[in-house]
């Protein structure tokens, strides 16, 4: 029984940092949500550019 509660202690001591992994999950969807809103529309026109190209129009 003492083992038992032993291997709790040291489940619950290594949780880990979850409030600090959900910020750097959400600051990384920030980031590339404001990358993509700056960088879209000239890659969208590169995209475009090299579709006109191959199609030949």
């Amino acid at each position: 029984m003492r083992s038992l509660l032993a291997t709790f202690a040291r489940l619950d001591e290594e949780r880990g940092d979850v409030p600090g992994w959900v910020l750097i999950t959400l600051m990384t969807a920030g980031l590339v949500l404001l990358i993509w809103g700056l960088a879209g529309p000239a890659l969208e026109g590169v995209f475009q550019q090299a579709i006109d190209r191959v199609s030949g129009i």
